[in-house]
């Protein structure tokens, strides 16, 4: 099934989308509720029987399914990406064994989603502002330390997530050599829906689903790729995670972007104003994502405001 959160003007509702119409639950009811009750309707007759009332999914301003997740986690499944993003810099050396050895991931901020067709505003500071295509697993019950198969067991869907980055503050953050900060901070699309896992081809924890994903800024395609090859599974990601920490429902867990679906692997710092690269971000771009089977994101880049300057703390 495919889960939809929409505003009304009395608040947030949810509902199953069957085609172009959602069975709408009774106001007041959300999808984090039902992960957390485990009373999510199993199937689309379940969920229309227990429907108060129906609409339009054109007629309705979809939201982030989740709009504020417990906790969100972005991993690195996708070890190419990293490659192709240290080649952008110059860097041309292996990644480090450590990389290897465990599935990297740091902590993002559940103030910062925002909906799938929402304007997302430039960090502040920033001008070489940047998206990341992703796919996010959203827990569906309660485990720690978990084995993989046990991990994979606790995903109650999958949804588009956009890691909004802003890599010339990212390239501060790095300096620190403390993980991810302000670079991180401007916006994370959830979205457009929850789709639960019956929806996507076959897969299991040591061998992910594969499906076509494509990213284009003003209708022009920037990357595409596939979902399958995935260097550490969801499985392998989702137990790692929960070592010596219960993973909730309504966690968010994201893969980490998928090759070439990003413009900083486009990037030549060598040779910046290369004709390849598209350029980054600017106010009045349009961002859109794509994952078959899961759905599609649409959205527009406002300009952010200048942030108040600290002064630089007196060196020793």
């Amino acid at each position: 099934m495919r889960w939809a959160t929409f505003a009304t003007e009395t608040g947030e509702r949810v509902g199953a989308v069957d085609g172009g119409t959602i069975h709408a639950l009774p106001p007041g009811e959300t999808l984090l509720d039902h992960l957390r009750q485990g009373t999510l309707p199993a199937t689309l007759d379940e969920a229309a029987g227990r429907s108060t009332d129906t609409v339009a999914l054109n007629d309705v301003r979809l939201l982030a399914p989740i709009p504020r997740p417990p906790s969100m986690r972005d991993s690195l499944c996708y070890l190419q990406h990293m490659r192709n993003a240290m080649a952008a810099r110059g860097v041309t050396e292996d990644l480090p064994d450590i990389w290897y050895d465990i599935p990297a991931f740091y902590f993002a901020g559940p103030a910062s989603v925002v909906g799938p067709y929402e304007d997302v505003t430039i960090a502040p500071g920033s001008t070489w502002f940047d998206f990341e295509l992703e796919i996010a697993a959203v827990i569906g019950g309660t485990g720690r330390d978990l084995a993989p198969h046990q991990a994979q067991e606790l995903i109650a869907g999958y949804t588009l997530y956009c890691d909004w980055s802003a890599r010339d503050l990212q390239a501060l953050d790095r300096g620190l050599g403390i993980g991810q900060a302000k670079g991180k901070d401007a916006g994370t699309t959830l979205g457009p829906f929850l789709v639960t896992p019956d929806e996507l081809p076959d897969h299991a924890f040591d061998s992910p689903f594969d499906i076509e994903v494509r990213a284009s800024v003003n209708g022009v395609l920037v990357g595409s790729g596939t979902t399958g090859k995935m260097d550490w599974t969801y499985g392998e990601v989702l137990s790692y995670a929960s070592r010596g920490i219960p993973l909730e429902p309504g966690d968010v867990i994201a893969t980490g972007t998928i090759p070439t679906c990003t413009l900083i692997e486009h990037f030549n710092a060598l040779e910046p104003d290369a004709p390849t690269f598209p350029g980054w971000l600017a106010p009045g771009d349009v961002v859109e994502l794509t994952a078959a089977g899961i759905g599609t994101t649409r959205q527009r880049v406002v300009a952010g405001v200048d942030p108040w300057p600290l002064a630089p703390r007196p060196r020793a």
